[in-house]
């Protein structure tokens, strides 16, 4: 399944690093900004979310939540988000039925691995509308965070 732009986004909970449900889309004020990525401690993830990190106050400006979301337990995930120092919340879809209902699941993955969440940046503004949907094939790839931001600040 493709999420598409203009399509209702998918109601889902997954869990937090502090254990806790966390129900998605969230931001009836703002926002939401979900960043799919295939695995806690690796390169290219850590460069992208540590960039996010490092602008997070952009993004709280434009009245936007963002979350990391990976197949990751929740236990590997805090130990990331406290390695990095990550300012923001990581979401565990350890059974991958987020990254599926959004079109973002790598049935294989590389060396065999099967079921890992594509990079991905999905922005959903407060009506749960899907505003801006980017699936990447390949891993090493990044979002376009010009893009994102762009069709944030068109929603503020």
């Amino acid at each position: 399944m493709k999420i598409e732009k203009g399509t209702k986004a998918p109601a889902l909970e997954l869990i937090n690093t502090d254990m806790q449900k966390v129900k998605l889309p969230s931001a009836k004020e703002g926002s939401t900004l979900l960043l799919f990525f295939p695995f806690a401690f690796s390169g290219p993830c850590t460069t992208e979310l540590c960039g996010v990190r490092d602008s997070l106050k952009d993004y709280e400006g434009l009245e936007t939540k963002v979350y990391g979301i990976s197949v990751d337990s929740p236990f590997a995930q805090k130990a990331f988000k406290e390695s990095q120092d990550l300012n923001f919340p990581l979401l565990s879809d350890f059974n991958k039925e987020a990254a599926r209902a959004y079109g973002a699941l790598y049935e294989e993955f590389a060396l065999g691995m099967q079921g890992v969440a594509k990079r991905s940046a999905f922005v959903i503004d407060k009506k749960g509308e899907i505003r801006y949907a980017e699936v990447l094939e390949d891993a090493g790839d990044v979002p376009n965070f010009d893009a994102i931001q762009s069709t944030l600040e068109k929603l503020k």
